[in-house]
Order: C-alpha cells, then sequence, then structure tokens
C-alpha cells in the first residue's frame, strides 16, 4: 500500500506538464527564428521527415531529460509534490525504459497525427493516434488509483513512487 494522495500525483503530472510545455514553446520560438530570420520561409516536409522531426526535437529530448532527472531521485514535479522515486536495482536503463514507457503515448499521437496529416486521417492514423489515447488512460489511471501508484513504465522498470 502506498500513502501517495491522488492531490499529489495531481501536483505532479501538472508541474511536469508545465517543464513540457517550456520546452515546446522554447522549441517553438527557435523553429519560428530558424524558418522566418535563417531559411526565409517554411520548409515543406515529407511525412518521414515529419515524423523525425517530431521525434528527435520534442520525444527523445522530453525522455532523456527525465530519465535524467528520474536517475536523480525524481522530475521537477515529483520533487514539487514532495514524492520521489525508488529503484528495485539503481540504473539508467531502467530511469530510460520507464520514460520511453511513459512518453510512449505522446509518440503514439504524434506518429497518428502527422500520418493523418499526410493522409486524410486514414484508419492507420485514427487507431494510432486513438491507441497512444487509450495507453495514455491506462498509464494515468495506474498511476493515480493502483493502490501502489505504479504505472506500467514503474512494473517493467522495477521503480516506484514514495512520498519524501
Amino acid at each position: 500500500m502506498n500513502n501517495i494522495q491522488i492531490k499529489q500525483r495531481l501536483k505532479e503530472l501538472l508541474v511536469d506538464y508545465a517543464v513540457i510545455l517550456t520546452y515546446l514553446v522554447l522549441l517553438l520560438i527557435v523553429n519560428l527564428v530558424i524558418m522566418f530570420l535563417i531559411l526565409k520561409e517554411i520548409p515543406q516536409y515529407t511525412e518521414t521527415q515529419s515524423q523525425l522531426v517530431a521525434t528527435f526535437t520534442s520525444v527523445i529530448p522530453i525522455i532523456l531529460l527525465f530519465s535524467y532527472l528520474d536517475y536523480k531521485g525524481g522530475s521537477i514535479g515529483k520533487r514539487a509534490a514532495g514524492l520521489k522515486l525508488m529503484y528495485n536495482q539503481h540504473k539508467f536503463s531502467s530511469a530510460i525504459l520507464r520514460n520511453i514507457i511513459k512518453f510512449l503515448p505522446w509518440q503514439l499521437g504524434h506518429i497518428g497525427v502527422i500520418h493523418g496529416m499526410y493522409s486524410g486521417f486514414d484508419m492507420t492514423a485514427i487507431i494510432v493516434a486513438n491507441g497512444g489515447s487509450l495507453l495514455g488512460l491506462v498509464l494515468l489511471c495506474m498511476g493515480l488509483f493502483r493502490k501502489d501508484k505504479r504505472h506500467l513504465g514503474d512494473l517493467l522498470a522495477g521503480t516506484k513512487i514514495e512520498v519524501q
């Protein structure tokens, strides 16, 4: 049994969401500067190029940032909520695995929406994007409502959240 309050988990999620939004706004500003001041136009991308840009500029850096923070004891949101991340075996690979699973719904959403933009939202785009949403909902519910507050990434990585 874990005595983490739902209020603490929601605070953690909101603070981490603000961290991610801050990064994405900075990324947008950098991209706008590059497009309008250096390139002087908005580049035309293929679907593959769009998928790679989304993956390598947003998802992978966020996974790496949160993995580093988790390896050091927990994300900014966890610290703000008075929580810490504990490991069965304290390895960076566990933090990476945990965050790949945690951010997989976001990546699936990117894949589905980007594919949909190029395909007119065919069945593949709808299934992948909605699959990402469903997985995200499952992870959220696990983290909020399981007695031990562990989501799939925690179970696979051998981690758990505790009150500091």
